[in-house]
């Protein structure tokens, strides 16, 4: 029994995470130990059941609690904080790619956007923010003005430190290093690792931003073929013998644009040849939150040895905010602050003071799980359209928003000229030759599945741009 005082000015739910906590921290309560169910509990303190959802979903936020499903909840081992926490400082552009960032993120006044590549904004919880943003209006006035961190909010980086370590990826505090979104990220990457002229192997298809970013550093680029269950290894081989890169990026879990995860095998085989050659990898897990499964990472069966791992929060909780980060080794690390440090000072504390707030309230793992679940919904729909109108997949994906489909034979195998047509009937297409490091004539189209949900006209009006360019006509 703990102690719950109603008259007290501190909150009920607040009461009940301390109480929690004190007896998890002075032992009382054991590593593994059963906690009473949400009904009993609520009785035995006189709360509501509201009340003690809360209180445990904040527990499991924070690392105290293990939510077992069927189960109830468990006691477990909170992330143990290791590491200075002040680690030492020391110190072409692509048209193609444009064409799209220009259709995406300024002319954003398309009737249909299936192409983009991010929620609808209905699909996201915005309460959760705007309960942060009264908390942090609420707090002194110093942490609305000031510079933040150089390595970023503490406290943010402790939520990190516990998310990774759900996922198997064991991060000292100083490993991680917040960011304005995975494209800062990346490109602080790319700053500290290539020089003009150095060869960067990347996924073919891929992330078109990363491809800017490296040719404007002026960095080569050459692909390696992914495959359905990866990159094609034998390939990539090959490749390292011939030009030597120096980095390799990569998603394992929710390729973008292909939607598939890479395979436990390939990522054995994929650290063996970064090993074998001296090979840094780049793992950008900014969709890995939409997998509701296991999935292999890099990150994990490397333990931030040879990889290096960037993921976001601008997918999930709210692009605007423009929150990311990156664990890698410590020594790598340091020298990364540096370089944040002299490129834009630090990231924006204000905006990462909001994601904590956000996290802490406990509903982020509840909010993934109901998008997972639309999400799923919204492909089976998708896939069913895409295939009526002949188009084959490359796969269908389990998870994610992705799907990757090749223009039925008989039109245009010009996925480039379907998208320059669609414009003028007021629709944003995503054609494949943008995905390619190499200027390619592309059949494929990444389709978003939250934007093809409940749009019949979509499908009706792409049918048409089909029609009108099939072979002779």
């Amino acid at each position: 029994m703990i102690s719950i005082n109603s008259q007290d000015s501190l909150p009920l739910v607040e009461q009940v995470v301390q109480a929690v906590r004190q007896q998890i921290d002075e032992r009382v309560l054991r590593l593994g130990t059963r906690l009473p169910s949400i009904r009993q509990f609520a009785i035995d303190h006189g709360v509501s059941r509201f009340t003690v959802v809360q209180a445990y979903d904040r527990l499991v936020a924070a690392g105290y609690l293990q939510s077992r499903k069927g189960s109830g909840f468990y006691v477990c081992k909170p992330v143990v904080q290791n590491g200075s926490l002040e680690p030492a400082c020391s110190l072409d552009r692509a048209v193609d790619i444009l064409w799209l960032l220009r259709r995406s993120m300024q002319d954003r006044t398309a009737r249909y956007m299936p192409g983009c590549g991010w929620l609808q904004p209905e699909w996201q919880q915005s309460s959760g923010l705007q309960r942060g943003l009264r908390a942090l209006s609420r707090q002194g006035a110093r942490s609305l003005v000031e510079y933040g961190h150089a390595a970023g909010y503490l406290p943010l980086r402790l939520d990190i430190q516990n998310r990774l370590n759900e996922l198997e990826i064991g991060a000292d505090i100083g490993q991680i290093i917040t960011t304005h979104g995975v494209s800062h990220a990346l490109d602080l990457l790319a700053r500290y690792f290539i020089r003009p002229g150095d060869t960067v192997l990347v996924e073919d298809p891929a992330y078109f931003t990363l491809f800017g970013t490296l040719k404007l550093l002026g960095a080569k680029l050459v692909g390696v073929p992914r495959n359905a269950d990866g990159p094609d290894t034998q390939a990539m081989e090959a490749l390292i013998l011939e030009h030597r890169p120096k980095l390799f990026v990569t998603t394992a879990v929710l390729h973008n644009p292909t939607g598939t995860s890479t395979s436990q095998a390939v990522a054995y085989r994929l650290l063996q040849l970064a090993e074998k050659y001296d090979l840094m990898l780049i793992e950008d897990d900014i969709y890995g939150d939409f997998h509701g499964g296991r999935a292999t990472r890099l990150a994990a069966l490397d333990q931030l040895n040879r990889v290096i791992y960037v993921s976001s929060f601008s997918k999930t909780i709210s692009a605007s905010l423009r929150v990311g980060f990156m664990a890698c080794h410590k020594d790598l690390a340091q020298e990364l602050i540096d370089l944040k440090l002299l490129t834009q000072l630090t990231s924006c504390e204000l905006s990462e003071r909001l994601v904590h707030q956000v996290l802490a309230e406990g509903h982020y793992r509840k909010s993934m799980t109901r998008l997972q679940v639309r999400l799923e919904l919204a492909r089976q729909q998708t896939v069913g359209q895409l295939e009526q109108l002949g188009m084959r997949l490359f796969v269908e994906p389990e998870y994610g928003m992705f799907l990757w489909a090749r223009l039925p034979a008989g039109v245009v195998q010009n996925a480039a000229e379907l998208a320059h047509r669609a414009l003028a009937q007021d629709m944003m297409l995503a054609p494949g030759n943008i995905f390619s490091p190499q200027p390619v004539i592309s059949p494929w189209l990444r389709f978003n599945a939250a934007y093809c949900d409940g749009a019949p006209q979509l499908f009706e009006s792409l049918g048409r741009l089909l029609d009108d360019s099939a072979v002779g006509s």
